[in-house]
């Protein structure tokens, strides 16, 4: 029993990671795409983030401290949230289809996509990691958790800014009245 708690939650992002890497495979052809140093100022808070929630042994204690107990409740919680979230971001990456790209990126014959989750959040990929991240959090239970969520909260909100930006010239009106009507990350809120 104790394997599936160790290992779990580990699998579910590591099989995400390997369903974004095969369906990144059939996309369009690029027509316009961030910088390099851009990319980075995203990729790397993530791979920061990431580590905050694997890492075993970092040099600040505090981290480690909980925010909530050890419990067979929170971790199954969190590990329910994680399914949830990463089930959401393959849903919207589905729906998005080959407009997908892991960078900031304008394809050619970009298709503005208002189906499926898309209907519900401008961003869904993002509010399905984010879930994933905090789901992760919750299962952890320690403040690293947190702190690695709001890590990766602000990088996505980077790059959800700079996306809305370069839709917003490629569609505008459209665009315009898809962000009046439709929230960006959370429903209702946000």
């Amino acid at each position: 029993m104790e394997t599936i708690y160790r290992y779990l939650i580990p699998l579910m992002w590591v099989a995400w990671v390997g369903y974004w890497f095969v369906a990144a495979r059939n996309v369009k052809a690029t027509a316009r795409h961030e910088s390099f140093a851009s990319r980075m100022a995203h990729i790397g808070p993530l791979v920061v983030a990431a580590v905050l929630l694997s890492a075993n042994q970092l040099p600040l204690p505090l981290l480690y401290a909980r925010f909530m107990p050890a419990t067979l409740a929170g971790f199954w919680m969190g590990a329910a949230i994680v399914a949830a979230g990463l089930a959401f971001a393959i849903w919207a990456r589905v729906f998005l289809g080959r407009n997908w790209s892991g960078t900031v990126t304008l394809k050619e014959q970009h298709e503005l996509i208002r189906s499926g989750p898309y209907r519900w959040v401008r961003h869904p990929i993002y509010t399905g990691l984010l879930f994933a991240f905090l789901g992760s959090a919750i299962a952890l239970g320690q403040w690293r958790g947190l702190l690695a969520t709001l890590i990766v909260f602000v990088a996505l909100w980077r790059k959800l800014r700079m996306e809305e930006r370069w839709l917003g010239e490629i569609f505008g009106v459209e665009y315009a009245r898809y962000r009046r009507e439709v929230p960006a990350l959370v429903p209702f809120l946000l």
